[in-house]
């Protein structure tokens, strides 16, 4: 093992950690990590346990053997979801982040040295792999104890893995994940923490739990978007599919927002009922549903799921964003789907797939198939919100493995009812044309929207900031502003929409909102969008709403292009919806209105605080309609 460890040119001390343990394990493939995660081939159930000092044997997981893979079940409530406060900065770099020394009032060193001595006494897991994907991405590591599998086998698939064997000389560590859950319960009062050390030349994180979310995704996800800081590039939070109408017209949609924003569902198919009509909304008053009939919907070729490399590598003279997949594998949400036949195109993946994946937060039974829609219950008796799944990229049908380039980039916020007795900021049409100017400011605000499924949140509004990636960045904020606008500059023949989802208005319209766009915008291609068929919406921050939607012969009803239509919610109500808006957004732009701002981005900025027109917006930054 040591002339394959000095092969890979690990630093000294990670050296000396691999060395002084009782045991490495390198697996050199994905079946050998699969029985890891089970802890030998014989296991039906495995219990994830660790001793930790002053407490004794705690139990934070059980792995299951079904049919379909292997399903992990954390045995706290608060396990299962990402804690959105868990990321912290360990070193002295320039950062907005809280820092470990001023939480806990002292320096990392010591905290980083007993991680050190406590994986020195554990059986390990060493398991190279890339961080942003086999083409583009960076040579990283995993530490990681051996009783830890699972955790192994997901960042495996969600990254870049690598076999030992085919690796070269050439390997040097960009990245390195340290994992060492007692920690949580020893040293951070069970809170899930997730440390980032950003040393010169190679960029730690310290996992103190096993939900792979904050660290083996989200963790990486830190990894790169310091990487582009130093670099001068972006990866975007964002879904991307290549949409072909039935026509075959061709049009490539990329889909941004904060966890819950929609982006796993932009690349699913639109959902119907059992006789094929399509419930457009439900009105939560009176209860009325709307439909709509498609007989043909669009094709859907999936590029990205949540992560979007815009590595400047793959950038080229067409004036359009050009993106690929960040990740290997997909770490998809499942609440949605509550019963059979809700998605039949991942139902038929999940439950027969032809490779084992690894499942979270989902009822097992030791043989048996796991379903997806068989949710855990958490301690208070009701589904766990945030159920999981890993899913490959080589097992999504008609998937996109090569850059492509972006037509619409789309935000999705997800936005509670709106009355006029209840006013809220749900007060957003079906979509919204958005000059670039606000669509950099909406990217900076990043509203986290209504009853977040994935994460622990109690606010009902609260912003995830640049791009919506910032709870996992760990640099500055106004460096990542400055590259989120120079991006938008570059690519200005990429156009840009807003889409709220499950309401608009008094009426509950689950994903909809951004299907039918999808398939309006597609079924469009190219074609600009007339000045006539816009109409400026009453909240300049929503830039242009419409005046009329004709989809397959059929029109949306003005109640959904324009809310404050509704009789339940009037202009009253949107106007005082359009008030929580902006005050938010006066709010959260204050911290970016600094010296270090691009001198563009102050003076939109300026206009906002100015309450701009749309047309002020678009004389700064002309909109390609």
């Amino acid at each position: 093992m040591q002339d394959c460890l000095y092969r890979l040119n690990l630093p000294e001390y990670v050296i000396e950690i691999l060395k002084a343990s009782k045991g490495v394990t390198i697996p050199k493939t994905r079946t050998e990590l699969f029985e890891l995660a089970m802890g030998d081939k014989t296991n039906a159930i495995f219990n994830v346990e660790y001793e930790v000092k002053g407490i004794g044997t705690v139990l934070e997981a059980t792995v299951t053997k079904c049919k379909n893979g292997a399903v992990v079940n954390y045995i706290d409530d608060y396990m299962r979801r990402r804690d959105p406060d868990c990321l912290l900065v360990a070193d002295n770099k320039d950062t907005d982040k809280p820092k470990y020394k001023d939480v806990y009032k002292k320096d990392f060193k010591s905290v980083r040295l007993e991680t050190f001595e406590w994986l020195k006494q554990q059986e390990l897991i060493f398991l190279p792999f890339k961080s942003g994907g086999i083409e583009y991405g960076y040579d990283s590591i995993l530490i990681a104890p051996l009783n830890a599998g699972f955790f192994a086998a997901g960042l495996a698939d969600l990254q870049g893995f690598l076999n030992i064997d085919d690796v070269t000389d050439t390997f040097h560590p960009r990245a390195v994940i340290f994992l060492a859950p007692p920690f949580r319960h020893t040293h951070f009062e069970g809170k899930q923490i997730v440390l980032h050390n950003r040393l010169d030349g190679i960029h730690e994180v310290y996992s103190y739990n096993l939900y792979p979310g904050p660290s083996a995704k989200k963790g990486i996800y830190g990894v790169l978007l310091n990487i582009g800081e130093e670099e001068g590039w972006i990866t975007a939070h964002a879904s991307t599919v290549k949409v072909i109408t039935p026509y075959d017209n061709e049009i490539v949609i990329m889909h941004e927002g904060a966890s819950g924003g929609g982006k796993s569902e932009m690349i699913e198919d639109i959902h119907k009922e059992m006789d094929g009509r399509i419930v457009l909304a439900k009105n939560k008053i009176s209860g009325e549903k709307d439909y709509i009939v498609l007989n043909e919907t669009c094709e859907l070729l999936p590029v990205t799921d949540d992560m979007a490399l815009c590595h400047p590598k793959m950038q080229n003279e067409s004036k359009k964003l050009v993106v690929k997949d960040a990740e290997s594998a997909w770490f998809l949400r499942l609440d949605n789907i509550t019963k059979y036949g809700t998605s039949p195109h991942y139902e038929q993946i999940l439950t027969q797939p032809s490779e084992p994946l690894i499942f979270l937060n989902i009822e097992a039974v030791p043989g048996a198939t796991c379903l997806v829609w068989e949710h855990i219950l958490d301690s208070n008796g009701k589904p766990c919100p945030n159920p999981r799944v890993i899913l490959p990229r080589r097992l999504v049908p008609k998937a996109i493995d090569v850059p492509v380039e972006v037509d619409v980039r789309s935000f999705g916020v997800r936005t509670p009812s709106c009355t006029k007795e209840n006013p809220t900021y749900g007060i957003m049409g079906i979509f919204h044309v958005l000059p670039p100017a606000l669509a950099w400011l909406w990217r900076l605000v990043a509203p986290r929207g209504f009853n977040n499924p994935s994460i622990i949140d109690k606010a009902e509004m609260s912003s995830e900031g640049v791009g919506s990636y910032w709870p996992f960045a760990t640099g500055k904020m106004v460096n990542q502003a400055n590259l989120m606008l120079e991006q938008i500059l570059k690519s200005i023949n990429t156009r840009y929409v807003l889409i709220p989802n499950q309401h608009i208005g008094a009426y509950e319209v689950s994903f909809m909102p951004q299907w039918i766009a999808r398939e309006y915008i597609a079924r469009r291609g190219s074609a600009k969008f007339k000045p006539e068929h816009l109409i400026e919406a009453r909240c300049p921050l929503l830039g242009f709403g419409l005046d009329s939607l004709k989809i397959d012969g059929q029109y949306i009803r003005k109640v959904f292009l324009q809310p404050e239509t509704q009789k339940e919610v009037g202009v009253e109500g949107y106007d005082a919806g359009a008030k929580i808006l902006n005050d938010f957004f006066a709010q959260e732009l204050e911290k970016y209105n600094t010296e270090q701002l691009n001198p563009l981005g102050r003076q939109i900025i300026d206009l906002f605080y100015n309450h701009a027109t749309v047309e002020q917006y678009m004389d700064l930054i002309p909109m390609r309609y």
